[in-house]
């Protein structure tokens, strides 16, 4: 399904709001991120730069409980 999302949106060039508590998933769909916490965002920009790079602790520790 997400294969086939990618490749839709690459096709029509179309933009998406897509939710999710899985950051690996949102990093493989999007070209941006924003995360959330309590309702307020907490860190927002490109998805490389988000899932690489993180410069909220809150976004780092997200990503290293998937990573592990």
């Amino acid at each position: 399904m997400l294969n086939l999302l990618s490749d839709l949106k690459k096709e029509f060039h179309f933009t998406a709001v897509f939710i999710s508590h899985d950051l690996s998933v949102v990093h493989y769909i999007s070209d941006r991120i924003i995360v959330m916490k309590e309702g307020k965002i907490e860190e927002e920009g490109k998805a490389d730069q988000v899932f690489h790079h993180p410069a909220s602790p809150y976004t780092r520790q997200l990503i290293s409980a998937i990573l592990k």
